[in-house]
């Protein structure tokens, strides 16, 4: 309303300049975080830490660990409701060296399982590896069964425990996203 002579013009208060300030402050302090939160985003996307870097140390670790060529053999995971098998067949079907050495080495691990020590795949994929836990303390609860195949070899792993099956799942799928582009899973349970 314009002022007229039997009505002032109406008294406003002085604009809050300490509270206009402390919002700049804060929308300021709040996109200086979003951008700090995306830098970081960025620089973890452009330097590879999508699990390459976790594949690369798997890898490393597994050549030590595994007798044979990770890069000449694949690793395939069918889960099932009793548990699952896993599969390691050389890529050539022909390279009689991978497979002596993948069916040599399955047939260690078989043992092994039998009596509860995962240490080889804790070594290759870390202590905390899931499902391994339940693995190393239920491995009664566990028949690991070994078997020729063509081009390597295969472990078949049952049991009738839920929590246990569970942990093979979990087990499975951990391998998997670890040997990257070694590995495959199956259609399975």
């Amino acid at each position: 309303m314009p002022a007229t002579p039997d009505m002032p013009e109406p008294v406003r208060p002085a604009p809050d300049r300490t509270g206009r300030t402390r919002r700049r402050w804060i929308v300021v302090a709040a996109l200086s975080v979003v951008a700090a939160i995306t830098a970081v985003a960025a620089v973890a996307v452009f330097a590879g830490d999508d699990g390459s870097r976790r594949r690369e140390a798997v890898a490393e670790r597994g050549a030590n660990e595994m007798p044979f060529d990770l890069d000449a053999t694949t690793h395939v995971f069918d889960r099932s409701d009793t548990g699952g098998i896993q599969t390691v067949v050389a890529d050539d079907p022909t390279d009689s060296e991978q497979i002596a050495l993948v069916r040599d080495h399955l047939r260690e691990e078989v043992e092994r399982f039998g009596v509860g020590d995962f240490g080889d795949p804790a070594a290759v994929h870390g202590e905390e590896m899931p499902g391994i836990a339940v693995l190393e303390e239920d491995f009664e609860a566990v028949e690991t069964t070994y078997r020729d195949r063509p081009g390597g070899g295969e472990i078949t792993y049952r049991s009738s425990d839920p929590a246990v099956v569970a942990a093979l799942h979990d087990w499975f799928e951990a391998q998997l996203s670890d040997h990257g582009g070694h590995a495959e899973g199956a259609t399975g349970a």
